[in-house]
């Protein structure tokens, strides 16, 4: 099985695991072993399903403005943890390509292979629910049709993104690119960093 397809049947499956609690404050039971690369695709795909639903509760224009905060700062608080679990999913390709002889004319590739995952991931969210728009007895007949074809063109958009996936593992594994972990060091988290937190 190849690994994108690998990811999207976890992220299927994830979200799929979601629903059946449809709760922020959910609990998940992740079936994969603590530290495995699925492991981490369960946990990577649970955060981003969650935020998903933050986003959505924000929008709420009757939302009381303590709770929008609240709700803002743990939108803050996930935006983090996503970033730290790519890292994590990067460090894991870092480790099992670490011995592989790199090619004299190999390239970088525009983003790693991690953060790729991370748009397969965001891209099972937005299948899932647009396919719920399609399946809506309250809307309207365009409604439907105009979800319908967004939604294939989302599924379109999965298919092109798992296979350049694939593709840039194989070449990461046969030499032909490498890559680089860099840290985000998003600023505005930092106390040191963001002026507003440090002139206080």
């Amino acid at each position: 099985m190849s690994f994108s397809k690998t990811c999207n049947e976890i992220f299927d499956a994830t979200i799929s695991h979601y629903h059946e609690f449809d709760n922020i404050d959910a609990v998940p039971v992740n079936p994969y072993n603590e530290g495995s690369i699925e492991f981490l695709l369960f946990s990577k795909n649970w955060i981003d399903a969650i935020q998903w639903h933050l986003e959505d509760i924000i929008r709420n224009p009757a939302i009381n403005p303590d709770e929008a905060l609240r709700i803002k700062r743990r939108i803050d608080a996930s935006n983090q943890d996503r970033t730290d679990l790519v890292e994590y999913i990067d460090g894991y390709f870092m480790n099992k390509y670490k011995d592989v002889k790199v090619l004299d004319n190999a390239g970088l590739n525009t983003e790693t292979p991690a953060w790729a995952i991370d748009r397969l991931s965001i891209l099972a969210l937005k299948i899932y629910h647009m396919r719920q728009e399609t399946l809506r007895s309250d809307a309207s007949e365009s409604h439907i049709d105009n979800c319908k074809k967004k939604l294939n063109v989302l599924l379109t958009q999965r298919e092109d993104l798992s296979k350049a996936i694939d593709e840039l593992l194989d070449d990461i594994e046969a030499g032909r690119k490498y890559m680089k972990l860099y840290k985000q060091m998003k600023m505005y988290n930092d106390p040191s960093l963001n002026p507003v937190l440090y002139t206080k």
